[in-house]
């Protein structure tokens, strides 16, 4: 029978890679190198034994050795951590845990990304089966002042380039409560930045309202929105820690580390 993640253990089950781990673990701490003698006290690991390991790291580049008796995290570390980078995709990250969040609130799931001056809707998850729902087709586009994610991103700008976006644009309207006028939208804008969070209240659809939290990469750069629609009516506010707390675990998958 095939194995999962679940059955695997939490521990090495081989000494020296435990001890291993220990030796790395204690280099990612200091920027500058760490003499044998300490990196020996602070792992608990006997001088001869983490001499040995070290060695064997180096060969491999894990390690450097800047100096005789001195080591730290060498570059083959950063040459495969920029692999892995390479292969993260926010959808990737984001296509379970919005089909888990999907299942616990039953309204539809949307992941979108900016694109000059839209959002972009790249994947959503929702069922077939459910009853009202507001469905945003895949590749759909929308101006980011009528929207949840939008907004997100437009608060992420400095003033001028939200005052660049309203020249370009004209801040046109799609419904009666969409946001037309450059003075409104910067409150609205101050709110998502103290909240971290943004909502569409039927600015973008009439009967349709939406909340959006983002999603940031290693860098702490906004990558892409995590937004749930619904009928005006039946939008809970009581989702948003839930929709919050996915988007910090897609986030984290990218690695981002929130400070």
């Amino acid at each position: 029978m095939r194995k999962t993640d679940q059955d695997l253990p939490s521990t090495p089950t081989v000494q020296v890679i435990e001890r291993m781990f220990a030796l790395m673990d204690v280099l990612s701490q200091r920027e500058e190198a760490m003499s044998l003698k300490d990196i020996s006290e602070k792992t608990g690991l006997h001088p001869s034994t983490t001499h040995r390991i070290l060695n064997d790291l180096a060969i491999g580049r894990f390690v450097d050795r800047p100096q005789p008796g001195t080591y730290r995290l060498g570059m083959r570390l950063l040459e495969l951590g920029n692999l892995v980078k390479g292969r993260l995709n926010v959808r990737d990250a984001a296509l379970l845990p919005m089909r888990e969040l999907h299942k616990q609130i039953q309204q539809p799931v949307n992941l979108s990304m900016r694109q000059g001056d839209e959002i972009v809707y790249v994947e959503r998850a929702y069922s077939e089966r459910s009853g009202m729902q507001v469905v945003r087709a895949i590749g759909g586009r929308a101006p980011l002042h009528l929207t949840s994610v939008g907004k997100l991103f437009l608060a992420a700008d400095d003033p001028q380039r939200v005052r660049a976006y309203a020249t370009r644009t004209g801040l046109s309207g799609h419904t009666k409560n969409s946001i037309t006028q450059l003075p409104n939208l910067e409150r609205e804008l101050g709110k998502v930045r103290q909240y971290e969070v943004a909502h569409d209240n039927e600015e973008l659809e009439l009967g349709v309202r939406c909340m959006a939290a983002g999603i940031y990469d290693d860098q702490g750069k906004l990558v892409a929105g995590l937004s749930i629609s619904a009928p005006a009516g039946r939008l809970e506010e009581e989702w948003l820690p839930k929709l919050q707390a996915v988007a910090a675990d897609i986030s984290r998958a990218l690695g981002y580390q929130q400070s």
